[in-house]
C-alpha cells in the first residue's frame, strides 16, 4: 500500500488475474503460452531502484518507485502502442533522438502557453520507460511535476503525427492502460470478472439516476463505465451529452435499426446529414445506415424529410399528444408556450427500451428541435420521467421578450441588415394570410429558417410575369401572444421609395391591420436618412399613416396622440433612441409584438406576398436596369 493509499499489489494482481488474451494473440494449441502469460516481474529491491536513481542523477516520483517495488516492469498490451515497460535497470534518458524539441520550439510563437513550453522541452529531459513498442514511447518528464511531486507521463505514438497524450502521473497512466485493457476485451463473452460485473452494475445505476433527473451523477458514472468499454455506456452517455449541448450530435450505432429505438434515433442521425452533410454524400450515409441494419427506403424517407423540413416527431401516448400540441403552438412562433407544454408533459415520456433514457427524437423535429437550447436540454435531463420520481427542476425562464423593442438590438437579429417590415392582422388565422396578402397562387411553405428565406428568393427579373418595379418580399408567418397574425421580413434590405404601397388596406379585410417598415441604414445617412413607416387600416380602408425620414414627416389621417411622429421622433435623440421609443409605443398602444426566438433561431412557414410597390406613373422617372457581367446573366 502506497503513501497515498493506492494498492499496487491489489491493482496489478487484479490486472494479472483478469488477463484474457485477444483472439489474435491466442496460441492454436489449447492452453497455449498466451493463456499462461505473466504480465509483471518480481519487484525490484530498494537498492536496485536507488542505483537507477544514482545513474539518472535524480529521485524518481513516488508512484513509479512504488510500482517498481511491486513489479519491476510490466507487459501493457499489444494495442497500447507501448507493449513492455522495462524495470529499474532498463530505464534511461530519452535524449530526443528525433529532434522533436526543435520542431515544437519552432511552433511556440511569440506568446506561447505554459503547457506548450513544457512540452517543447520535455523531449530532451524525459526518462524513457518502454523496452518494446510500436514506434511509441512512454516518457516521464521531471520538468513537468505537480504539487504532489509526481512527474507527468507523455505517451507518444511516432506513427500518429499527433501530439503525445499527457497523464499527470505514472499511476494515472497505468490506470488508463488498465481501462484500455478492459475496453479491448469488453465485447468478449468470456471476459467476465469482478471488475466487469461492478462496472455493469454502475451502468444500471446510472440509467436509474438519469431517469430520476440526477443526470450529473449519471454522467459521472457513465464516463467511468465508458472508459472500461462496458456495453451500453456510450449510448447512454451520448444521450446525456447531446441534450446538454444540443449542437453536438452523437452516433448510436446499430440501435438505429432496432424497431424500439428507430423512431427516436434514425431522425437524429439523419438530421446531422440533412443539415451539415453534402447532398452528394447522401448515398454514403445511406449505405452506412444499411450496414447497420436499417431498411434503405426507410432511411431515405427520413433523410428526405429532414432535408425538406417536413419530418414530424410523433411519439405515442400522452407525451406524443403533448408534442403535437406544442408543435401547433411553435409552428406559428409561440415557442415559449410550446416549451411550457413540453415541460409539463415530460414526466409522461416512456422509454421504449433500456437503451433510451431521453426523448431524443424531439431534437430532430424541425419545428420543436430549435426550442431545445442547452439550458432547456439540461431541464429535460433534470426532469424525472419514464415512471421514476424525484424533485422537479427550476423552470428555465421564457426566452421571448415582450413587444418589439428587441428589433432595435442589432445583435439580437444576427444579421447584417437593420431593416425590417411587417404586417399584423388582429384576430386573424395566420393560415389565411396567403389569401389576404399573398401573391397569386401563393401558399405557406414548410417551416424554414426565416433569417435566410428571403435571400434565396428570385428577383423580379428572374421571374416570368413579374415586373421590374415589383417588390414581393418573402415573409415569415405566425401569431403573436396577443392574438395578431403577422407576416414579417426581418432581414429586409429594400429601401422605401415613392412607389411604396402599404398592404395594410388589403390585409384589413379580416380585421384591423398595421404595417411597419424600417428601411436599412444608408451608407450615406446624411444624404439619405433612415425612414420609418407606420400605417393602420380597418375593413379595407387605411385609417392613418406616417412616414418619417430624418426630420421630415409625411402623415395622413387622424393619427392617435400617443403615436404622433412629433412625439416619437425627437430631433435631439439618436436614431436608435427614436426607434426604441416608437417600437415601445406600438406595443403599448396597439398590442403589437414579434417572437424573437422564432425569428432569430427557430423555424416558421414563409409566404411570398403581393408587391409592396405600385406601377410607376407616367413622368415619375423611376428606372430599372440589370447588368450582365461575363457569362452569367443577372
Amino acid at each position: 500500500m502506497s503513501g497515498d493509499g493506492f494498492d499496487w499489489h491489489g491493482f496489478l494482481g487484479r490486472w494479472q488475474d483478469e488477463w484474457v488474451p485477444r483472439a489474435d494473440e491466442e496460441e492454436d494449441d489449447e492452453g497455449g503460452e498466451e493463456a499462461r502469460f505473466v504480465l509483471g516481474r518480481a519487484g525490484a529491491a530498494e537498492a536496485v531502484i536507488v542505483a537507477a536513481e544514482a545513474r539518472l542523477g535524480l529521485r524518481l516520483p513516488d508512484s513509479y518507485r512504488e510500482f517498481l517495488a511491486v513489479s519491476d516492469g510490466w507487459h501493457v498490451d499489444q494495442t497500447a502502442g507501448v507493449y513492455q515497460l522495462g524495470g529499474a535497470a532498463d530505464i534511461d534518458w530519452f535524449r530526443d533522438p528525433y529532434d522533436q524539441s526543435s520542431v515544437y520550439e519552432e511552433h511556440l510563437g511569440d506568446d506561447p502557453r505554459a503547457e506548450d513550453v513544457l512540452l517543447s522541452g520535455m523531449w530532451r529531459r524525459a526518462v524513457r520507460l518502454e523496452t518494446d513498442s510500436d514506434m511509441s514511447h512512454a516518457l516521464l518528464d521531471p520538468g513537468d511535476a505537480g504539487r504532489d511531486g509526481e512527474w507527468a507521463l507523455y505517451l507518444y505514438h511516432g506513427w500518429s503525427g499527433e501530439q503525445p497524450d499527457r497523464y499527470p502521473s505514472f499511476r494515472a497512466y497505468m490506470e488508463a492502460m488498465y481501462r484500455g485493457f478492459h475496453r479491448d476485451r469488453a465485447e468478449r463473452a468470456d471476459f467476465v470478472n469482478a471488475t466487469t460485473r461492478a462496472q455493469d452494475a454502475r451502468v444500471a445505476d446510472a440509467r436509474r439516476l438519469a431517469l430520476r433527473g440526477r443526470y450529473e451523477e449519471a454522467v459521472s458514472l457513465l464516463e467511468e463505465t465508458a472508459s472500461y468499454g462496458r456495453p451500453g455506456s456510450a449510448v447512454l452517455l451520448n444521450q446525456l451529452q447531446y441534450l446538454g449541448a444540443p449542437g453536438s450530435p452523437r452516433a448510436y450505432g446499430d440501435l438505429v435499426a432496432d424497431p424500439r429505438y428507430q423512431p427516436e434515433l434514425l431522425p437524429v442521425e439523419a438530421a446531422t446529414q440533412g443539415r451539415d452533410g453534402r447532398p452528394d454524400g447522401d448515398d454514403q450515409w445511406l449505405r452506412m445506415m444499411v450496414a447497420r441494419g436499417v431498411d434503405r427506403e426507410t432511411a431515405e424517407a427520413v433523410l428526405n424529410a429532414m432535408r425538406n423540413g417536413t419530418y414530424v416527431y410523433a411519439p405515442p401516448g400522452p407525451w406524443g399528444r403533448a408534442v403535437a400540441e406544442a408543435r401547433e403552438a411553435a409552428r406559428w412562433g409561440l415557442t415559449d408556450d410550446a416549451w411550457r407544454i413540453l415541460r409539463g408533459a415530460l414526466p409522461s415520456w416512456e422509454a421504449p427500451g433500456p437503451s433510451l433514457i431521453t426523448p431524443l427524437g424531439l431534437l430532430a423535429d424541425p419545428v420543436l428541435g430549435p426550442l431545445v437550447t442547452p439550458e432547456r436540454g439540461r431541464e429535460i435531463l433534470a426532469t424525472p420521467r419514464a415512471g421514476e420520481s424525484g424533485p422537479a427542476p427550476e423552470p428555465v425562464p421564457d426566452l421571448d421578450p415582450p413587444g418589439l423593442a428587441w428589433l432595435a438590438e442589432r445583435a439580437a437579429t444576427r444579421q447584417p441588415w437593420d431593416g425590417y417590415r411587417a404586417v399584423w392582422i388582429e384576430g386573424a388565422d395566420p393560415a389565411g394570410l396567403p389569401a389576404l396578402i399573398g401573391e397569386e397562387g401563393a401558399g405557406l411553405s414548410a417551416p424554414t429558417d426565416p433569417r435566410t428565406a428571403s435571400w434565396g428568393a428570385p428577383g423580379p427579373h428572374e421571374r416570368e410575369g413579374v415586373e421590374l418595379w415589383e417588390d414581393r418580399p418573402v415573409v415569415a408567418v405566425g401569431r403573436t401572444a396577443e392574438g395578431w397574425a403577422f407576416a414579417v421580413d426581418v432581414n429586409s434590405h429594400r429601401h422605401l421609395t415613392g412607389l411604396f404601397r402599404s398592404p395594410a388596406a388589403a390585409a384589413s379585410a379580416a380585421g384591423r391591420a398595421a404595417v411597419v417598415w424600417r428601411e436599412p441604414t444608408s451608407r450615406s445617412p446624411a444624404d439619405h436618412p433612415t425612414a420609418f413607416h407606420l400605417s393602420v387600416a380597418e375593413q379595407g380602408e387605411e385609417l392613418w399613416a406616417f412616414t418619417v425620414r430624418g426630420t421630415k414627416a409625411e402623415r395622413s389621417g387622424a393619427i392617435p396622440d400617443a403615436l404622433d411622429p412629433a412625439r416619437l421622433f425627437r430631433p435631439e435623440d439618436t436614431e436608435q433612441e427614436q426607434e426604441v421609443r416608437v417600437l415601445a409605443a406600438l406595443h403599448t398602444e396597439l398590442g403589437l409584438s414579434l417572437p424573437r426566438f422564432a425569428l432569430t433561431q427557430g423555424r416558421l412557414p414563409v409566404l411570398t406576398t403581393r408587391s409592396w410597390t405600385r406601377e410607376p406613373r407616367e413622368g415619375e422617372g423611376f428606372g430599372y436596369a440589370y447588368i450582365t457581367m461575363g457569362p452569367h446573366r443577372t
